[in-house]
């Protein structure tokens, strides 16, 4: 890949994630935003999580699965993401570290 061809691609992918980033800001510009529209995209978040999480679970070794259990214990005692998230990552680091 020559450095004209690299530059090409970057431009591409920047101007496809800043158009997908853009439509969804200008289409939930003329969404009316009531209850049903505000439990979607509060459910949203934790999906998107789990869609990223679940892949790497079951194809990944035992130090994303005990990150997983991790972080699926804080999310039940903290319900916080970003709290579980938090402790997840560490957790698959201090146990990769360690083992």
């Amino acid at each position: 890949m020559t450095q004209l061809e690299l530059v090409g691609f970057l431009a591409v992918m920047t101007l496809a994630t800043l158009s997908t980033r853009g439509g969804g800001v200008i289409l939930m510009s003329v969404v009316p935003m009531g209850p049903r529209v505000q439990r979607f995209l509060r459910a949203l978040s934790g999906s998107v999580l789990v869609a990223l999480v679940a892949p790497a679970m079951l194809s990944g070794d035992w130090a994303i699965r005990a990150g997983a259990a991790v972080c699926l214990l804080a999310m039940l005692l903290q319900r916080g993401q970003l709290v579980a998230l938090t402790t997840g990552v560490l957790t698959v680091g201090l146990v990769r570290a360690f083992l």
